[in-house]
């Protein structure tokens, strides 16, 4: 059986090995160009198109190009205010 040519949301999301709604915002934020088919606006993305992105996203790395969904975990917890007092657990919640 040849390749098929497009690829669904839930197919390019187990070759990425993420969600399907990682996959579906990759396609909303045209980082990933896919199209729409039929009434229901089923998103399909080709082979070849998939291909490019995952090109794009090594030369990305090899580039040492960081976007704003890989930063790192250190960098979102400087960000936090020390002062915020730790959940003590003896307070009431409703």
């Amino acid at each position: 059986m040849p390749t098929p040519r497009f690829l669904t949301l839930d197919d390019v999301a187990e070759t990425l090995n993420v969600s399907w709604s990682q996959a579906y915002a990759l396609v909303r934020r045209k980082e990933l160009i896919a199209i729409q088919i039929g009434g229901r606006g089923q998103w399909r993305i080709e082979n070849d198109e998939l291909e490019r992105f995952i090109q794009r996203k090594y030369a990305e790395a090899r580039a040492g190009a960081v976007t704003d969904d890989a930063a790192a975990p250190e960098d979102a917890e400087a960000a936090q205010p020390e002062t915020a007092a730790p959940n003590s657990g003896s307070r009431n919640r409703s």
